[in-house]
C-alpha cells in the first residue's frame, strides 16, 4: 500500500471483564502527501482509537499500519517515540501549553528531545514556526497573556517546529468560538497550501467541511470517504 498513511484492515478491541469491546473494525484507507483530510464522526465512533494508532500511541489488535512506508506494527515503544518525534506533529483541543514559559519557549520543547542536527538552531527554528502562524510579535508572551486563538496558534507552531511529515489535529477548535475557529482553520489551510499534510479529527460537521476530503466513522467503521461538500468558503477549499 502506498501513501503517507496506509491503514489496512485496522481493528482494535478491549476486554472489559469477560466482554470484548470492539472499538475499531477493519478500517482501511490511504492518505497521500499534501492532503487535508477531515476524520469525522460522533463520540464513540472510533475516531480517538484510530487517532491513537495513527499517532503511534497504541498498537492495533489486527491489521497493518504504515507511516511514510514504515510498518508501525513492528516497532518497539522506544521506536514509536522516535517516529512520533520525527514524523508527527500533534495539536490538541486543550492547547497543552506550559503556563510559566513564553510562547517561544513552549515551541522549543519538541526540539529539546530531538536527535537531529536541527537542535543547534533551536531558537531560530522556534521563532520561524511562530512567525509561520502569525505570532512573530508574541514571542515573549506567556499563555495567560494570549487569547484562546493565539494559544492554539502557539500549539500549532510547536507541532510544526520539528518539520513533521504529518500534522494530527484532535478537535483543534473545540475550545474556541466560531469566529476564532474560522481563523484557526485558515491557519491550517495556509499550512496545507505550503505542502503540509493534515489529518483533522472533529465531531463538528462545519469544521470537517473545511477539509478537501472527509472520512466519516460510525460504530468503529468507515461509513463514507469522499470529497467534502460543506460550508467552507470557496477560497479556502480551492
Amino acid at each position: 500500500m502506498n501513501g503517507l498513511i496506509a491503514a489496512n484492515l485496522l481493528s482494535k478491541s478491549y476486554l472489559t471483564g469477560p466482554r470484548e469491546v470492539i472499538a475499531l473494525s477493519e478500517v482501511s484507507f490511504l492518505l497521500q502527501p499534501g492532503e487535508l483530510v477531515g476524520l469525522a464522526g460522533p463520540s464513540g465512533s472510533g475516531k480517538s482509537t484510530l487517532l491513537n494508532i495513527l499517532g503511534c500511541l497504541d498498537y492495533p489488535t489486527q491489521g497493518e499500519y504504515f507511516l511514510d512506508s514504515v510498518r508501525v506494527n513492528d516497532l518497539s515503544r522506544d521506536q514509536l517515540a522516535d517516529i512520533r518525534n520525527q514524523k508527527l506533529g500533534f495539536v490538541f483541543q486543550g492547547f497543552n501549553l506550559l503556563s510559566r514559559t513564553s510562547a517561544w519557549e513552549n515551541v522549543e520543547v519538541p526540539l529539546l528531545y530531538s536527535r537531529t542536527q536541527r537542535t543547534g538552531r533551536i531558537r531560530d527554528l522556534a521563532r520561524e514556526a511562530l512567525e509561520r502562524v502569525g505570532l512573530g510579535d508574541r514571542l515573549h508572551h506567556h499563555p495567560n497573556q494570549l487569547s484562546g486563538g493565539q494559544q492554539q496558534r502557539v500549539a500549532i507552531a510547536r507541532a510544526l517546529v520539528n518539520q513533521p511529515a504529518l500534522l494530527l489535529a484532535d478537535e483543534p477548535t473545540g475550545n474556541l468560538d466560531s469566529r476564532t475557529s474560522e481563523e484557526i482553520m485558515s491557519v491550517f489551510h495556509g499550512l496545507n497550501a505550503q505542502g503540509m499534510t493534515i489529518l483533522l479529527v472533529t465531531h463538528e460537521r462545519d469544521v470537517a467541511a473545511h477539509a478537501r476530503r472527509v472520512i466519516e466513522m460510525r460504530d468503529g467503521e468507515i461509513v463514507s470517504d469522499g470529497a467534502a461538500a460543506g460550508s467552507a468558503p470557496e477560497e479556502l477549499r480551492a
